[in-house]
């Protein structure tokens, strides 16, 4: 079946990152302080009780409502949710069903076709979170499991989305820049464990809906969509029919399992909260400036900064990348921009991920971030060349992984013996002069022809990655001390000659 056939929507939650929760003065740091120690009457709907809204709450979730380009309703209501489930203390979870706080807008993502692609939102509501399970042993053969109410009551939005999306890789760009733009708004925190949760709806074309529940990454979502696509269409391809269900995604093995048969909405019994009054707040929203977003902070770093597209869109992925971008570029505009465009967005975030480290890591010591701009510095003065600058940014962020002492590049310049090689002191002119032996470059050119005679061969013979094997030889023998521009011209030359 064709790829286009795939057709996914999503329920994003994302807790809001206030103080206090959606109806009490309870804290929401809910992983401190032990089980069940952050809650209350309210938030664990004792009898008597009465929830009082949050202010805050309400505000954050209309700024992500005109992020997202939604309509804010003139009024919306609360109501209650009713089922069983022993994470939800009052059998009932408050939100918003027929009356949400917005509707109908979209957020632009990167085509798999190339381009800007209109993911549409559906609504966005705003409702408190349950509590949680703690599981002795695993999900699936615990023997038992514990109940822990402190994260019941943190005010939660759920972010629906139209089934816009075409293929698993849309999908966790969806999210990606959904994430970027609620970090850009101030109103999520992404280091927060379970703060951003995903329920994904998937079908084939002309099939039944599959819902998968509670997917606590970005590429645990890529790979759930991934796993129920190659399930279902082998489902259609035997000619049995796919059910409509709810799964959840089984992180460790890479699977969906089963749950239940999928709720209709009649199933949850909704009615109006009778113990809060409808929100209006038509005049409060128009009120509410957004800050740079990730778009408009990307056509500002091609404008200002030279950034090319790709880059810009890596760069202005992720707040902390964006502000560390622009930190290092302000020690000097003119000379570090284009530096810092590749070296961040290439060099440096592949070294991260290579660590399973985020920029956070880097920048959160101010000393990392000033050793940065050094090493940049180094290489724009050409005092250390690319290779020597990432072997040298390596050592940087080994030392901030291992937690050791920290080092400037040029400690580490000298601890690692890495000496920038003069070059044109021994190249050849244009007259035709010999290399001078006592260069350690034109002696590492030697060494190379001398060792490789059938990669020299090869080269004589006119194929294309002779010479660049060569190179590469030649980078290992000098380390990466060496101007490859300068070592691409004296080895043409030797090679040119000795062919004469």
């Amino acid at each position: 079946m064709a790829e286009e056939q795939v057709i996914v929507g999503l329920e994003v939650h994302c807790q809001l990152d206030t103080k206090s929760k959606l109806f009490c003065g309870c804290s929401t740091d809910y992983r401190s302080d032990g089980p069940n120690t952050h809650v209350c009457p309210v938030c664990l709907g004792l009898p008597g009780a009465m929830p009082v809204l949050n202010k805050r709450s309400i505000e954050y979730a209309m700024r992500v409502a005109k992020a997202l380009n939604c309509t804010v309703l003139h009024e919306s209501e609360f109501s209650r949710k009713n089922y069983f489930y022993p994470d939800l203390d009052k059998a009932y979870q408050i939100t918003q069903y027929d009356k949400p706080l917005a509707e109908g807008g979209y957020l632009e993502i990167e085509g798999d076709e190339g381009g800007e692609k209109r993911i549409r939102i559906t609504r966005i509501h705003v409702e408190e979170d349950p509590g949680r399970l703690v599981h002795m042993g695993n999900a699936e053969r615990g023997k038992y499991s514990l109940v822990d109410y402190n994260r019941a009551g943190i005010p939660l939005i759920e972010i629906v989305s139209e089934p816009d999306m075409r293929s698993p890789k849309e999908a966790r760009k969806f999210l990606n820049k959904l994430r970027a733009t609620l970090e850009y708004l101030s109103v999520f925190d992404s280091e927060k464990e379970g703060s951003l949760r995903v329920d994904a709806n998937i079908s084939i074309k002309g099939s039944e809906r599959v819902e998968v529940k509670n997917i606590s990454s970005y590429k645990g979502v890529e790979k759930a969509l991934l796993f129920e696509i190659t399930r279902q269409k082998s489902l259609l391809r035997r000619g049995q029919k796919v059910d409509r269900e709810t799964r959840h995604y089984i992180e460790a093995r890479g699977v969906t399992q089963s749950s239940r048969s999928k709720e209709q909405e009649h199933d949850y019994r909704y009615f109006p909260e009778p113990d809060l009054r409808p929100l209006h707040v038509q005049s409060w929203v128009e009120g509410i400036v957004l800050p740079e977003l990730p778009d408009a902070r990307r056509e500002r770093f091609i404008a200002r900064y030279g950034c090319s597209l790709n880059h810009a869109r890596t760069l202005t992925g992720e707040l902390r990348l964006a502000n560390f971008f622009e930190r290092v570029v302000a020690a000097d505009p003119k000379g570090l921009a284009t530096l810092a465009d590749t070296w961040i967005a290439d060099t440096l975030i592949g070294e991260l991920n290579y660590r399973d480290m985020s920029i956070h890591d880097l920048a959160m010591d101010e000393k990392n971030t000033t050793g940065f701009i050094q090493l940049l510095g180094l290489v724009k003065d050409r005092k250390c060349y690319d290779k020597m600058g990432i072997d040298i940014l390596r050592q940087m962020l080994d030392t901030v992984k291992q937690g050791r002492p920290y080092e400037t590049p040029l400690e580490i310049m000298k601890r690692l013996g890495l000496v920038p090689l003069d070059v044109a002191s021994g190249g050849t002119s244009p007259g035709g002069a010999s290399l001078s032996e006592t260069n350690p470059v034109t002696r590492a050119i030697a060494e190379v022809i001398t060792e490789q005679p059938a990669a020299v061969e090869d080269f004589y013979k006119g194929k294309k990655g002779a010479f660049n094997f060569l190179i590469g030889q030649l980078m290992k023998k000098t380390r990466g001390c060496a101007d490859p521009g300068e070592l691409n011209r004296l080895l043409t030359e030797e090679l040119q000659t000795k062919e004469v």
